[in-house]
């Protein structure tokens, strides 16, 4: 500690917020709160989920209601079981397969049962093998077609309630009774897991994936200044210093850590995006065949846009650095090159967050106006002085630090183009209020 000093404590999970205690069970119920505080919306959930459970059990436990059903009534407690997923939308998506996969292991079933009953006893049991052994092998083969991964529930649907009813009909008979009692039982199941989770504190897919989009925008803009500004910082040394703990572990850089799930994101936004179409209009989504997929594709370009990020961030921690005395001469450039940047790509998350269109030409030709003067002062400054000196071997690969890093920073605003256009789209689409570029 230097006099005057003073240190900055940065809280990167909930393990360091652990009280200090040897009582674990006191540990294991504030890890447990803490999982909650991030996300209000699993507590939700979680109540939500027993809520339909409990609907849906009445209907055995209270007397009137189990003369009717019997005991196939329990397909409806399996049905929520199953079915009820955090998202509206994932929930209609897997209410779909569900439904779809009963009717047609359903129809299947008692088709395959008449046939065998047409054979004979002898028959009988060797066609419902068969049978069985044929679904089997199809539905399974099938739901690893990349046609039909969406759908993989559904044929699993279909393979075990075929068997089920199948075999259950060979042993008690009447296969179409059985059917349709266990067809009625899921789709009050469907009905009880649709409608509580519609109609209770709902936790939409499509808001999701708009929010996740506009965080993904921001923590682009977030990082990308750290970076530059830790770059350009003077830390008194020219040398990085090197952790033995993992290289991916940068307690001095939290803008960087929301960044790096920017990196991996496509996966939730594909999955989102999948479960928003299955959604109705709601909320500010109002439009019919509301354009998910575009939410895709601008997620898509913002990546790229990251990947840059990702370089500069790896320009920052590389063994060979640029003198301070040298990085310092450009500082203005830069630092005015990266704030025009992160202005316009906070510009486009608010677009996308107020779901407005604004014009951003001007901020775009001005982002681009600063790096041609970054360029222009590169090429005036830094390679003159590399030519003078030439017999310098060190000194020129500590000049190509600064190179290599300002040429990902002009690549960075380069792709901007693509990342306004596809924003521009999306606000075409998506019917955004206000005028389009």
């Amino acid at each position: 500690m230097k006099e005057g000093g003073f240190v900055v404590e940065i809280s990167t999970s909930t393990k360091d917020e652990q009280p200090k205690t040897s009582n674990k069970v006191s540990v294991f119920m504030h890890t447990i709160l803490e999982f909650a505080k991030e996300d209000i919306g699993r507590v939700t959930f979680s109540l939500k989920v027993g809520l339909a459970v409990l609907l849906v059990s009445l209907l055995i436990l209270v007397q009137a209601p189990y003369q009717v059903f019997g005991t196939t009534i329990i397909w409806s407690i399996l049905t929520v079981a199953i079915m009820f997923e955090y998202t509206v939308g994932a929930t209609f998506h897997k209410g779909f397969n569900r439904a779809l996969g009963s009717l047609f292991a359903g129809v299947l079933a008692i088709a395959v049962t008449e046939l065998a009953l047409m054979g004979g006893p002898v028959a009988e049991p060797f066609i419902i093998a068969i049978s069985i052994f044929m679904i089997g092998t199809v539905t399974s083969f099938m739901k690893l077609w990349p046609t039909f991964v969406p759908y993989e529930y559904g044929f699993q649907v279909i393979l075990f309630t075929f068997c089920l009813i199948i075999v259950s009909g060979y042993r008690m008979g009447n296969p179409i009774r059985t059917s349709i009692d266990r067809f009625y039982s899921i789709v009050i199941g469907a009905i009880a897991t649709l409608a509580v989770n519609t109609l209770i504190f709902p936790i939409w897919a499509g808001e999701q994936l708009h929010k996740e989009l506009v965080n993904n925008f921001n923590s682009v803009a977030d990082s990308l200044e750290e970076c530059v500004k830790k770059y350009l910082a003077d830390d008194g040394s020219d040398q990085p210093v090197f952790m033995k703990t993992l290289m991916d572990e940068f307690p001095d850089e939290p803008a960087y850590k929301k960044f790096r799930s920017t990196l991996n994101s496509s996966a939730k936004l594909e999955s989102l995006a999948l479960s928003a179409k299955w959604e109705p209009p709601h909320g500010r989504f109002r439009q019919a065949f509301y354009p998910w997929s575009e939410y895709v594709k601008v997620g898509t370009v913002l990546r790229y846009c990251a990947y840059e990020v990702m370089g500069l961030h790896g320009v920052l921690h590389s063994q060979i650095q640029t003198p301070y005395n040298i990085r310092v001469i450009f500082e203005t450039e830069i630092l005015e090159a990266t704030s025009k940047a992160a202005e316009l790509i906070r510009c486009l998350s608010k677009d996308i967050c107020d779901m407005k269109q604004t014009r951003k030409c001007s901020l775009l030709k001005s982002a681009h106006s600063s790096t041609e003067r970054l360029q222009r002062a590169i090429d005036a400054r830094l390679f003159k002085n590399v030519e003078e000196d030439e017999m310098n071997y060190q000194s020129q690969r500590q000049s190509m630090s600064l190179v290599t890093f300002t040429s990902l920073l002009l690549e960075f605003v380069a792709r901007l183009d693509h990342l306004v256009e596809a924003v521009n789209d999306l606000s075409k689409m998506a019917k955004f209020k206000g005028q389009s570029l």
